[in-house]
């Protein structure tokens, strides 16, 4: 599954990846396509089979902050009726316990039998941590864990970063006189590696524990990035080691929040992107990286790929799996089965990483097929590899003219062998006072393409 690696309809964001049993289940916000809000007042969750982490299956809401579809709300005070942000779940004694944030409320737990839920509301939390130092009790964005102790700590922030231990008798009260503040600090402190460089904190923990170190994975204020820090104790003092991801490398950039998760013996990032022209609707999407021994990850880039390791250039590609989108270009979910790439002007660069042509060298030309949208004018899609120009270390192979009317647009390309990026560059032939009429028009819709031998 390219990504998303969930159903292209499906907006989950701020993920966190857990591993109970045989399956990967992901936990997150919810939201919705377009929305001018983060997130919404339901949680879902999806799991995969370890063995095939293509197949996904949706287990429906397991957490609401409202009556709806004559379920009624799972909180039971009138102050948690609001949007719910970035959840997390963990496994302690055999049972799930769900940490929810409700937005301007205390926040809670939830706890299950199973990993999917349902969820039964156990309490708010209870702590005498200063309203001052959790934000006014808010416990924003938890990310919990369980050490292989049995103790218990939850790690949150908004601006600023703080930590505690958990009771692990009842999983809801914040122990005495374990708070620690700045955690991760947002202000300079060099003798820990950090700087204003995209490195102090804004909000996002995730704790996870590999071989023995404890990685801090949040995102900076450079919020785009997903950053991490280690230590060799659950409470720190944690060291700037990097970052993993930027997903907003030449891509329509807003917040991210995500985590690191192992599944069979490959360690991944899960992380979220934007969509439908809003930082407030965003789907989730996954990438491979790797801890190296002295506890590194080497930075990441953004990609289509998911948990593939190529795409398939000769199956048909729909256009919303874009990992590029340059000087215009959107991605637009028209209804649950249509989602197209919009906005398209003089210039937009849409790009795919990476497809395996494979090692069958013809020496003829291969065949390009887009399906259009027309928007009653007349352009070109010039067709790189490796590179949206030549400036950029790309190569063209071909050039598709765009008519008037919507329809299927087709070319031939030179051969193309091995693993290469695909980008889609939007020009017209308009010069003088036309280039000015034309410009900032759009020129057509993407809405899946295909290549042929």
């Amino acid at each position: 599954m390219p990504n998303p690696y969930l159903p292209n309809w499906e907006y989950i964001p701020d993920g966190e990846p857990r591993v109970f049993g045989d399956r990967i289940y992901i936990y997150g916000s919810h939201d919705k396509a377009g929305a001018d809000a983060f997130c919404d007042t339901v949680l879902k969750c999806w799991s995969a089979p370890l063995s095939d982490p293509n197949n996904w299956v949706c287990h429906g809401d397991i957490f609401r902050t409202f009556e709806q579809d004559g379920r009624p709300a799972d909180t039971d005070w009138t102050d948690a009726r609001n949007h719910l942000f970035a959840p997390d779940v963990v496994e302690k004694d055999g049972k799930y316990y769900l940490y929810a944030y409700i937005v301007e409320s205390k926040g809670c737990v939830a706890v299950a039998d199973k990993p999917e839920g349902p969820f039964k509301l156990i309490s708010r939390y209870k702590y005498t941590i200063p309203d001052s130092i959790c934000c006014n009790g808010w416990f924003i964005d938890p990310g919990v864990f369980v050490d292989d102790d049995g103790r218990v700590y939850i790690y949150c922030g908004y601006q600023k970063s703080f930590m505690a231990e958990v009771d692990p008798d009842n999983m809801y009260e914040i122990k005495d006189n374990t708070c620690i503040e700045h955690i991760i600090p947002c202000e300079l402190r060099p003798e820990d590696g950090f700087d204003e460089d995209g490195k102090l904190f804004f909000e996002a923990c995730s704790m996870r524990k590999v071989n023995g170190t404890y990685y801090l994975i949040y995102s900076p204020k450079h919020c785009t990035r997903l950053a991490y820090a280690t230590s060799d104790k659950p409470t720190g003092p944690f060291r700037y080691r990097g970052y993993i991801i930027d997903s907003g490398v030449d891509y329509p950039g807003g917040n991210d929040h995500g985590s690191i998760m192992c599944l069979n013996g490959q360690w991944y990032i899960f992380y979220h992107r934007m969509t439908n022209g809003t930082i407030m609707s965003r789907r989730g999407c996954v990438e491979k990286i790797e801890i190296l021994p002295d506890g590194t990850i080497p930075p990441v880039e953004a990609t289509s790929l998911g948990f593939e390791d190529s795409l398939d250039p000769y199956r048909i590609t729909p256009a919303d799996i874009a990992c590029v989108l340059k000087d215009g270009g959107m991605i637009t979910e028209r209804n649950i089965f249509e989602r197209y790439i919009t906005n398209i002007k003089a210039g937009t660069v849409i790009g795919y990483k990476y497809f395996d042509f494979g090692d069958d060298n013809t020496g003829y030309d291969m065949g390009f097929s887009a399906h259009i949208g027309g928007a009653g004018t007349e352009c070109k899609l010039h067709i790189f590899i490796d590179g949206y120009d030549e400036e950029h270390g790309g190569t063209e192979i071909g050039v598709c003219s765009i008519g008037h009317d919507s329809g299927i647009a087709e070319t031939t390309v030179k051969c193309v062998t091995g693993r290469h990026s695909v980008f889609f560059k939007a020009t017209t032939d308009h010069t003088g006072w036309m280039a000015k009429y034309f410009e900032g028009r759009d020129l057509f819709e993407l809405k899946e393409f295909v290549f042929t031998k």
